[in-house]
């Protein structure tokens, strides 16, 4: 589970994520990353922050909190499989797309791990462009 300081919780976070972050897209979940250290973006003490939207196309009220808690599970899951650098700090958005509701924590977490992945190649082809 994702302790109290890995959450985003400021809904001015969960915006810029979703406006200025690298959009990257799998089958169940759409995730949105952003790095911070920008001069508008709070500084975090390390690492990454995750938020999570489920909104009702996921499915009624107790699927959405059991698709909440497999993805709480698949983000410190995966914060612990991409530490390839252990001083990244950035915000992660994490949106359930309504498949996620049939999938397994282990599914999730490959498809999120996948995500950011994706999402830290573009952001460094991105940092050598802008060279």
């Amino acid at each position: 589970m994702l302790a109290r300081h890995q959450r985003i919780s400021r809904g001015s976070d969960f915006t810029r994520t979703l406006r200025r972050g690298v959009r990257v897209r799998r089958a169940d979940l759409m995730v949105h990353v952003l790095p911070t250290g920008g001069p508008d973006v709070v500084a975090v003490e390390r690492g990454s922050r995750y938020g999570l939207i489920v909104s009702k196309s996921v499915g009624d009220a107790v699927t959405r909190h059991a698709v909440a808690r497999r993805l709480r599970v698949a983000a410190a899951g995966a914060e612990v499989s991409a530490s390839d650098d252990p001083d990244r700090s950035e915000l992660v958005v994490i949106r359930a797309l309504p498949g996620a509701a049939d999938r397994s924590s282990t599914e999730l977490t490959d498809e999120l791990t996948s995500a950011l992945r994706k999402a830290h190649r573009r952001l460094a082809d991105d940092a050598v462009g802008a060279r």
